[in-house]
């Protein structure tokens, strides 16, 4: 397969789904631009406040969702059962299935007050349903705090050039969020200066790495990664997290103008098999591809940030399918562009294996990325994309850490916005330093699809509240479902076997949670339906 070719029918697959089942399912929601949203009704200047234009909530939003998820998942499917399978669930996913899950995800949230999806849950469903839903999104959200705070803080050191564009992007991210909001000045002035302080600090750290003293550098990083998180969520948000968020958009934007026009030039043809096999070390093709595959396709997580950050933000609900669907259909070509870098980057598929063997999947990326840019970066290539990953790990990181901080004040009220981000930072900071998320990490790609899922019956129980169909959301909802439970059962088996007592027990937890959603999502239909039968 030509990279080209490849590149260029599935962007315009995306477009097709952006454009024509997207807005099918616009108009089946009744988005309502004359509806005041909570960043409006609600405005407090911390957390419900309007962007400044839908760019910008764009850029904060894509930011989030992206995270390492949409090189990771597809470098790992690719390696395993081909890029066929890997790029048919990246586009059809996004199309029915993932655009659906944080368009109505965001949507819901906007007419719930900006809500999120585990309190959302309680009315939907019952009170039962939300708490199992708040406590087990909470467990998760710690993980993913703990996980990228260890592994930027690797990153740091490892590769010490990237640290000054990293960590010097918040008080630049500080200033565009004065000067827009503050100072009111034009958006594209604001934003000229941030991408100009931005570039700056790229070649100034190029010149000026961050080395620290050997054996302290990992824990010094993970500190300071801490104490950014605790003041990004206390921060009001356009101040600080979005304004970052929105600027490390741009990178993003770049590095995909720049996969395009390597691929352009380059024009590598596929090296790697389209198909390997069904069944791998890792599982069968179904379901483990599904849960493997997240953030390209869809992310219980994105559902966290459309119902966290996003509808505290959003000014109008026109902009509810740019942001929810658009985002994710860009999303997607991230991975799009992390499949090519893999399958058309190496000079054949044990190429591709020694180098996985070798330094894992996002080193894996950034060789193959840079194989790709070599006409247009030449030896850069690989740096910039550790770079484009080390921001979506970032971003991912302190919009995880203000949804939990939300998620704990939803479940515990009397908790200020201050202590509830200190037990977050505390925990997750805990969860880093001792490795305790080792244990839990190997399931977390099913746990994450599990909130998917679950979301999606969320969202098909609020259309039926409502007195519409559920033709939208009902299949997608059962697909995961029955994906997620299946992968569940697949690992359990695989834990047995390897005589891991501690992920057996997750997994059985993880298991009995989706069984009793859904007998809690039966108990709620039952009851509706003897309500209306009742008169």
């Amino acid at each position: 397969m030509n990279s080209l070719l490849f590149f260029i029918i599935s962007v315009v697959l995306l477009w097709i789904g952006y454009g024509f089942y997207g807005t099918a399912f616009e108009k089946f929601l009744r988005v309502d631009p004359s509806m005041s949203t909570p960043a409006h009704t609600k405005y407090d200047g911390v957390d419900y406040v309007p962007a400044k234009h839908w760019l910008v909530l764009f850029g904060h939003h894509f930011s989030s969702i992206a995270g390492a998820g949409p090189v990771i998942g597809p470098v790992i499917a690719v390696s395993l059962w081909g890029w066929g399978p890997a790029v048919l669930f990246v586009i059809l996913g996004t199309i029915f299935i993932g655009g659906i899950h944080d368009m109505g995800a965001l949507l819901m949230s906007i007419r719930y007050d900006g809500n999120s999806i585990a309190d959302i849950s309680d009315e939907m469903v019952s009170r039962r349903a939300r708490l199992i839903f708040s406590w087990f999104v909470l467990l998760a959200l710690l993980v993913v705090v703990s996980v990228f705070v260890y592994f930027c803080s690797q990153t740091f050191v490892v590769e010490p050039k990237i640290v000054l564009p990293s960590l010097g992007l918040i008080p630049v991210a500080v200033l565009v969020g004065i000067l827009m909001y503050k100072l009111k000045v034009n958006l594209g002035i604001s934003t000229a200066v941030g991408l100009v302080l931005l570039v700056g600090l790229i070649f100034l750290g190029q010149i000026v790495p961050m080395v620290l003293p050997k054996g302290y550098e990992a824990l010094i990083w993970i500190l300071v990664l801490l104490v950014y998180c605790f003041f990004a969520s206390v921060l009001p948000v356009n101040i600080l997290l979005q304004p970052r968020d929105y600027l490390s958009s741009y990178l993003l934007f770049f590095g995909i103008a720049v996969g395009f026009i390597g691929i352009v030039t380059a024009r590598p043809v596929f090296s790697t098999p389209a198909f390997i096999s069904y069944d791998t070390a890792e599982g069968p093709l179904w379901p483990m591809l599904f849960v493997t595959i997240a953030c390209g396709a869809i992310s219980g997580f994105h559902s966290l940030v459309s119902a966290g950050t996003t509808s505290k933000q959003i000014g109008n609900e026109r902009d509810t399918r740019r942001i929810g669907y658009g985002a994710m259909a860009v999303e997607a070509l991230v991975a799009v562009i992390a499949i090519c870098a893999v399958a058309g980057g190496f000079s054949g598929f044990n190429a591709l294996k020694t180098s996985l063997a070798k330094g894992g999947p996002v080193s894996t990326f950034g060789e193959g990325f840079g194989h790709l840019t070599r006409f247009v970066l030449g030896r850069y290539g690989g740096f910039i994309a550790i770079i484009l990953l080390n921001s979506f790990i970032l971003t991912t990181l302190d919009t995880s850490t203000r949804i939990a901080r939300y998620i704990l004040q939803e479940l515990f009220s009397t908790l200020d916005r201050y202590l509830a981000t200190l037990v977050i930072v505390l925990a997750g900071g805990w969860i880093a330093l001792t490795g305790e998320w080792k244990k839990i990490w190997p399931i977390f790609g099913a746990a994450n699809q599990l909130v998917a899922a679950l979301t999606l019956v969320v969202i098909s129980s609020w259309l039926l509240s409502q007195k519409k169909h559920i033709r939208f959301t009902l299949a997608p909802a059962i697909f995961m479902l029955l994906t997620t439970i299946g992968a569940l059962f697949w690992q359990l088996g695989k834990f047995i076997v390897d005589g891991d007592w501690f992920l057996v027990m997750i997994d059985i937890v993880l298991v009995i949670l989706a069984l009793s959603m859904i007998m809690e999502v039966f108990e709620w239909a039952r009851r509706r339906t003897s309500k209306i039968a009742g008169g």
